[in-house]
Order: structure tokens, then sequence, then C-alpha cells
């Protein structure tokens, strides 16, 4: 069968770039999950934050900062709030400018189904892509332009010519949800870099002692400032059977690398030697548990401070202890053993390489009507809707190239 352009993954970046392309002509969106838009769906508790209000390049890694900015500036979070809300959905800003639909993730995978069937697009799932070349390379003589991809629908071969080929595949996030590095060995295939891949906004895993009083606390959350790689978030933490996460250790996550520490500021609005120097002033024989009782949870003072000396009066500590002790939860340093890996991880950091493609049109420079958009691409957002928004963009920077033409 001949096409004008073949979409490879129903995700996200997939269906939204079909209601764009299916405008150039005939439009096929395959992939081998049963469902479309299964990460989606999952998404937000089942809400799907499905953008960031406060969306800027800044808010994302990629080994060039600069490249998302074409595409973030050309299609924004008022776009996709407009697509939405034509189709009857409402949302709700959380915080920080995360918005959140008001109805169920699946309203937001129906609004994209609708679109990209509504420009005329067809959707293939359970379909395997067993192969893709240039039509060049199909012939066998060097003759055509264009694409050509063998893949199994229902148990039957089917061949398809395509002028163009968009990769949406995703990364490698949450293998049991069907993610696998398909779109990286596509890249590979046609000669493109990859700038090296690993889990991000994923929870940390601790050893020994410290991975054994982390999991008696599991479940127990605080504000805490976090650093690791260079930068820093002020959010949530969460102790965990496992370890450590929580939106300030899941940003952070997608800075660290294995073998460095992480800084943790269990009292980010507090002076902690100031109050303890005010209380052993005022109250000289209240016992140091007491007296930071209303600023941490005592599960939170225990894990920082050892039993003697959560239990000794203010009077007898001297003002070198309470620096020190200032500095524990101020400065808590700690070193993780690994993360969950891409089990757990919402996103894959790295990808392609973007200095092979246009930021113009998210197309490989060297394969005309080859596109990278999405997860794939080595552009990879903050948590709170920021991977979404990427999403959306990059899907609209291709499609809009599509009808546009060359």
């Amino acid at each position: 069968m001949k096409i004008k352009t073949l979409i490879i993954g129903a995700g996200a970046a997939g269906l939204h770039c079909a209601a764009f392309a299916g405008a150039a002509g005939p439009t096929l969106v395959i992939d081998h999950a049963k469902r479309a838009g299964e990460k989606i769906r999952i998404s937000g508790g089942g809400r799907c934050n499905f953008t960031n209000l406060h969306t800027r390049a800044a808010n994302f890694i990629s080994a060039n900062p600069h490249f998302a900015k074409s595409a973030l500036a050309r299609y924004t979070p008022w776009d996709f709030i407009s697509l939405i809300g034509g189709h009857g959905l409402t949302y709700h800003e959380k915080t920080l400018g995360q918005l959140f639909c008001d109805q169920k993730s699946g309203a937001i995978i129906q609004v994209l189904l609708d679109e990209a069937q509504g420009s005329g697009a067809d959707i293939w799932l359970n379909t395997e892509l067993k192969s893709l070349s240039t039509e060049a390379e199909g012939d066998g003589n060097g003759n055509g332009n264009g694409y050509r991809a063998l893949v199994v629908r229902d148990g039957q071969a089917v061949t398809i010519s395509a002028e163009n080929v968009v990769v949406a595949t995703g990364g490698k996030s949450i293998p049991k949800m069907g993610a696998t590095g398909l779109g990286y060995d596509m890249a590979r295939q046609f000669g493109l870099p990859l700038i090296d891949t690993r889990p991000g906004l994923v929870p940390f895993t601790f050893a020994g002692d410290v991975r054994d009083q982390m999991a008696r606390r599991s479940g127990l959350s605080a504000q805490a400032r976090v650093s690791a790689g260079g930068k820093v978030f002020a959010e949530g933490l969460l102790f965990t059977h496992r370890g450590l996460s929580g939106p300030s250790l899941l940003q952070v996550s997608s800075y660290w690398q294995i073998g460095e520490t992480l800084g943790i500021d269990f009292a980010p609005k507090q002076k902690i030697g100031a109050v303890l120097t005010a209380a052993k002033r005022q109250n000289p024989s209240q016992k140091l548990a007491k007296a930071l009782s209303a600023l941490l949870p005592a599960s939170v003072l225990s894990f920082l401070i050892d039993a003697p000396l959560l239990d000794a009066s203010l009077q007898t500590l001297s003002q070198s202890t309470i620096e020190t002790l200032a500095q524990q939860i101020h400065a808590c340093t700690l070193r993780p053993a690994g993360t969950e890996g891409y089990r757990t991880a919402e996103v894959t950091v790295g990808g392609v390489d973007t200095n092979a493609l246009s930021s113009q049109t998210m197309a490989a420079k060297a394969h005309p009507g080859l596109y990278f958009i999405g997860e794939v691409v080595d552009v990879t957002g903050w948590l709170g809707g920021y991977n979404f928004q990427w999403a959306w963009a990059s899907a609209a920077a291709a499609g809009r190239a599509i009808v546009s033409g060359p």
C-alpha cells in the first residue's frame, strides 16, 4: 500500500502528529500495543498532567539546550488547552503551573484519536514493524524516493510505501507498558548519532542500614530542598521501601549520575541553628526533640539525629553541637545505590542527537522525509507536564512540515 505518511508509535506525540499530517494525504499510525496512548492513561494519577503553563526551554535537559525553543514557541500550552477545550474538556491547575484534566486521562486520549481520525489518518494497533528501509534500498535498484516498511498485522505481512516516516516510539521507560529501544535502533540504522540514555524522573534506591531506615519510614513525606548534578529542586520528598521518591527527588534524578551524592535540606524554610539557639536561651531544660517537633516530623528527626542526642536537654548542647545539628538537617548528604531504573522511570534522558535534526521541522538533516519526535529525541522535560508539552510541540512541528512540503 502507498501512503503519504507513516507514523510509528501511537502515543502522545504520534497521535498528535497524525492530526496535522493527515491534511497532507493518506496517513497511517502503527503501534505494537493493544491500546493507543497507554502512558497517557496512567499519567497524573489517571487525570493526565497534560502541560505546564511555565513551559520554556530552560525546563528541558538536552545536549543542545536551545534546540527545543523553536517548536515550543510555535506550539504553546495554550494551543493544546484550546484543542481540548474545543472537545468540551476542562482542567485545573495544581501547583507550579501544572495543568490536570478534570476528566479522566482517557478523555485526552479520545481527543487525540478523534483529531487524528478526523484528519483522515488510520490507526493500526497490534501491528509490529519488521523492517524499514529507503525505497531505493527496497527495490534493489537504487530507484525511488521515500521509505518502505514491512509490518505484520493480524498475522498478515503488509508492505507500506511512504513518502514520510515519523518515529514517535518514545523511550525505554516503563517496559511493562511496551516501551522498547526501537526508535534508537532506527536512528542507528540511518546513521543518526545518539546521546547516551538513562532513566529520568525515577525514584532512588539505597543499600544497607540506610535503606532499612528508609523502609521503616515508607510513606512518610516532607518538604525538602534537594540538589544533584548542579540542580536544586524544592518540592516534596517521600520515603519508600527501597529509598527516596517524591517530586524533588524525581526532578534531580534526571540530572544525577551514578556514584554522585544527593544534598538534602530537610528544613528549607527554617534556620535550625538560630531556632535552637533561641530555644536554648528561652527554655534550656527543653529536650532537643521537643524543640524541633514543630519543624520536622519525629520520624524524620530520628532518621537524621541519634536517639540519645534527641533526648538531650538544650542546655547540654554546645554552640558547636547546635551548628553540627543544623548542618545535619540543612545539608544532609546521601549516596544512593542507584535508581529504580527504566522499570518505574517516567522518562528517558538522552536519545537522538538533536544536531542531526532540524529544530524547525524535526526532520533528519541527512534523510528527507524522516522525522523524530517526542521522547525518542534528546529533549527531556522536568516533572509537571513539560514532557507532554514537548510531545505536542514536536509533533506539531513535524506534522506542519509534512503538510507544507519540502
